[in-house]
């Protein structure tokens, strides 16, 4: 269970540390976050496979960042709170929680509805790492490679970049890309169009003139799916032509 990485978003410090203790004994990677503002970092910084969330923060509303994990890569959500109606529960579930467990439970129904999530986990992980040629994307390092050289770039830039080759050459409007992309609630669209600006500059043969962020008009920004195939083509030609090169040098030199 090393390899399953769980975020507990707790505003108890007490119950926080009694569920982060128990997983670790079950050999999870175990992460923690007291508010809102440490659990999008947190998450950001981590990818974890399973949120466990308390709808009752310190400084903000658990439901709705529920809604804003699910928009994201969406990780497993184990939803916490003493709200037990069926209306709290309902809410909960419609946000994106995948299970609602209420206050006050038992450490061995909640191990076990962990579990029975990771469990429900089925489908392929996402790659840690993206090849698209001429470009690379280190999802593990959070680091870029473009044209054989280490790109440097922002913490923001990165997750523009990921989110929108994720996307896969679907547009994605201004708002989605802050929804998906930005760590903090902004109601400026035009923030993306000056980040998108920043990031050609490093990741564009010609920024002037890109080819690989394409500008939708009256929708927002697209990877460029087709010029990134061409290049694993080109490359994958190259490195076929370079083999038979050299093993025809082999058999020459074996005459």
């Amino acid at each position: 269970m090393g390899s399953v990485c769980i975020e507990i978003i707790e505003g108890n410090p007490h119950l926080r540390s009694l569920l982060g203790w128990h997983l670790q004994q079950l050999e999870y990677r175990v992460h923690q976050a007291a508010s809102i503002y440490q659990a999008r970092e947190v998450f950001l910084s981590h990818q974890p496979t399973l949120v466990v969330l308390d709808a009752d923060l310190p400084d903000g509303d658990g439901i709705e960042f529920c809604r804003w994990l699910h928009h994201q890569q969406q990780p497993l959500i184990l939803m916490l709170s003493a709200r037990n109606s069926e209306g709290d529960i309902v809410a909960g579930l419609k946000a994106g929680a995948d299970d609602y467990l209420s206050k006050p439970f038992g450490m061995q129904e909640f191990l076990a509805r962990v579990e029975a999530l990771i469990r429900r986990k089925r489908t392929p992980t996402a790659p840690a790492y993206l090849d698209y040629g001429t470009l690379q994307i280190d999802l593990v390092q959070r680091r870029v490679r473009f044209q054989g050289e280490f790109i440097d770039l922002t913490p923001q830039e990165f997750s523009l970049l990921y989110v929108l080759a994720q996307a896969g050459g679907v547009p994605l409007s201004r708002s989605e890309l802050l929804r998906r992309a930005w760590p903090d609630a902004i109601d400026n669209p035009r923030t993306i169009d000056t980040h998108v600006l920043s990031l050609r500059k490093k990741v564009e043969l010609d920024p002037r003139q890109p080819n690989l962020i394409q500008t939708i008009r009256n929708v927002g920004y697209r990877f460029n799916m087709e010029i990134l195939n061409s290049n694993i083509s080109q490359s994958q030609t190259t490195k076929l032509a370079r083999e038979r090169f050299n093993n025809q040098r082999s058999t020459l030199s074996s005459v």
